[in-house]
């Protein structure tokens, strides 16, 4: 009886076999198994499995592996058999193509910098824009202090706030003194600094652009002061159930820095600025969020120059509010309204007794929608105006401009192949003043195979329409000038090491290009290059450091220029070094800067070079005193040539900053509560 219940219990099991494989090589501890049963097992290291199941009917064969997709087929054959399995494919709104582009904050995952890294970075003393001069592609452009991108002019670098364009996002100056940038780096939970390449929502810049998204609707209270021997702020935010209100005061003004380290220029009035901002930000439900900014400032400086005793005025106001609503079923709008007015006024201007008045206007409309429609494409499509007007006085001469820039934009992003995605979008332009219609196409086309590795390829063409004041020298006739760029991009992680190497390639046409007094657009450039960026954190335990080299060959034919030439605000070479440590509750900074010499009609500069360190010392959990000395040993660095030949140099070789911020009411320790 007993070899009776054995020989049927033998013939009554069936044995499953074969193996699993990729299409490439044999997958190893592969679980396989009969849906339905427990009997199954894992593949050995040649990818074979083999298990006997009592199921004789409707046997279902299921196969799981990590980053695979599941494998499920009806048998009826149960031995030799072959199972491939294809990769787990990556939803479309699971990757970040980081190509071009250096993200800061929360909105992004490829590099943190929070605001207190801004005020930490070796030379920047609290500002964003000379913070983002630490980052491959940008220029040592030492008498401006503005983002020159690539070997592009400043202001084909274009600022967002919120999705919203900025006017004018710098402080003014005198010339040769270095402006800053106009917003507090404690606005801003996201920085996305874009080099290049850049898809169809950003318009009106041949070379780069500076999304900035502002934090979300605060849940608690803070409070907060800061000194320093420049500037005094005040600030915070009051949360209440669904909304925050905050604000921010602030008082610069160079008169006690002037007075304990004077300078080599004569000023009739130190530098003063006085600016406040206020943000309102609601969640009006679960599904819409209100966002509305506005900030002011107030600046005014007076430098005597020869027989000249210049004194600047200007006032600068921005505001916008905007709108994020999920629709549902994967809809998103996005609505907003931005309005950006520039009031400048200068006393002896160019000869004694002479008055210049600007005065700029800028209101932008935007509404966007966006959609996924499946793990494989997503969309958006938007719309946007910008209505402008500008009107400028100079003893006789004068003139009033307005006009509207309409434009549309179609983006999609496409995953072709599991690790294969394509963005591409199309933009069209139309400047009222002249009435033509740019149609400008932009590419991206990415290979992510992991997290560790990234390739990209860009191609795409960008407007942007001339200064005010070359389109009226024009007639109004003058066409938007364009640049196309071409981007290779790869990127590469491993613990804690990050590399980037891009070279770069772009064409200018229709450059305002000034003879006889009449601006046309016959100007024309090229520029090429590559970036390479190295961030590490291994090589000491609390070391952070970075290498940032760009190599950039320019040239073109615009403005004032005779012929083509490399433009005198372009460096061949550009490196940056920093290092940040940290002992304990003290951490120290240091910044090396190079840049070659930049070529001028009367010569080529000599090489410009600066070191510079920081302090920073958390002195209290709701304490923080930072201090940083920028160009240690004093050279003095020389920025180009006037007419006559004389050096352009900045005011001072050093500068010195310290500062202390206090936080009077915040639940986070170290987290500074201005805003």
């Amino acid at each position: 009886m007993l070899m009776l219940l054995v020989a049927i219990g033998a013939t009554s099991q069936t044995t499953i076999s074969g193996i699993v494989t990729d299409g490439r090589e044999p997958l190893v501890s592969a679980n396989v198994y009969i849906i339905g049963t427990i009997d199954g097992c894992l593949t050995d290291s040649l990818g074979h499995f083999s298990f006997q199941t009592t199921k004789t009917d409707e046997l279902t064969l299921r196969a799981t592996f990590i980053g695979y997709d599941d494998y499920t087929q009806s048998i009826t054959q149960t031995s030799d058999l072959t199972i491939r399995m294809r990769e787990k494919a990556t939803a479309i709104d699971e990757v970040v193509v980081t190509a071009s582009t250096y993200s800061f904050g929360k909105s992004d995952n490829f590099k943190t910098m929070d605001a207190l890294d801004v005020v930490m970075a070796g030379n920047s003393c609290g500002d964003i824009v000379a913070a983002l001069q630490t980052l491959p592609g940008t220029q040592m452009v030492g008498e401006s202090g503005k983002l020159y991108v690539r070997g592009g002019e400043s202001d084909e670098c274009q600022t967002f706030v919120n999705g919203m364009h900025v006017l004018v996002p710098y402080t003014t100056n005198t010339a040769n003194n270095a402006s800053r940038g106009r917003f507090s780096p404690f606005l801003f939970k996201g920085i996305n600094f874009s080099l290049g390449g850049y898809g169809g929502e950003y318009g009106q810049a041949l070379s780069s652009v500076l999304p900035m998204e502002t934090t979300d609707v605060a849940t608690d209270d803070k409070w907060g002061v800061s000194a320093s021997l420049l500037d005094w702020n005040i600030g915070g935010t009051k949360a209440y159930d669904r909304s925050s209100l905050s604000f921010n005061a602030n008082y610069t003004s160079l008169a006690l820095f002037n007075a304990l380290f004077p300078d080599r220029y004569d000023w009739t009035r130190p530098y003063r600025k006085l600016s406040g901002e206020a943000q309102y930000k609601a969640d009006l439900s679960t599904a819409s969020v209100l966002k509305t900014y506005v900030g002011y400032d107030l600046t005014s400086v007076g430098q005597q120059i020869d027989n000249l005793s210049l004194s600047l005025v200007e006032h600068n106001i921005y505001a916008n509010t905007t709108l994020k609503t999920n629709l549902g079923r994967g809809y998103t709008l996005f609505t907003g309204i931005a309005n950006s007015s520039v009031v400048e006024n200068i006393h002896d201007a160019q000869v004694p007794g002479d008055h210049y008045h600007n005065f700029r206007n800028e209101v932008h409309l935007k509404a966007e929608v966006r959609k996924v429609f499946s793990p494989v494409v997503k969309m958006s499509a938007g719309a946007e105006d910008y209505i402008r007007h500008s009107t400028l006085t100079y003893e006789d001469s004068h003139y009033r401009l307005d006009y509207h820039l309409l434009a549309a934009h179609l983006d999609a992003q496409v995953r072709l192949l599991p690790h294969l995605f394509l963005n591409t979008s199309a933009r069209l332009e139309n400047a009222s003043y002249d009435g033509q219609l740019l149609l400008m196409p932009r590419a991206t086309l990415s290979y992510v195979p992991n997290k560790h590795f990234q390739l990209s390829a860009m191609l795409g063409r960008y407007s942007q329409t001339a200064e005010d004041e070359y389109i009226v020298r024009s007639g109004k006739r003058l066409s938007q000038s364009t640049a196309n760029h071409a981007i290779l991009s790869l990127q590469y992680t491993s613990g804690k090491t990050l590399l980037r190497i891009e070279p770069y390639y772009k064409k200018y046409h229709h450059l305002p290009l000034l003879a006889d007094g009449i601006c046309t657009a016959d100007g024309y450039g090229t520029s090429q290059g590559i970036d390479v960026f190295l961030e590490n954190h291994s090589l000491i335990r609390n070391l952070t450091t970075t290498l940032s080299y760009s190599f950039n060959d320019s040239e073109r034919l615009y403005l004032d220029y005779t012929s083509p030439r490399t433009p005198d605000y372009a460096s061949h070479h550009n490196l940056r070094l920093t290092a940040k440590y940290a002992i304990g509750k003290v951490i120290f900074g240091l910044a090396e800067s190079y840049a070659s010499g930049r070529h001028y009609p009367q010569g080529t500069t000599p090489y410009y070079n600066s070191i510079d360190a920081n302090i920073t010392y958390l002195a209290h959990p709701k304490v923080i005193v930072y201090a940083s000395l920028n160009n240690i040993f004093g050279r003095t660095n020389v920025f180009g040539y006037k007419t006559d030949g004389s050096n352009i140099t900045g005011s001072r070789d050093r500068f010195f900053y310290i500062g202390i911020f206090v936080s009077l009411k915040n639940n986070k320790a170290y987290d500074i509560s201005n805003f």
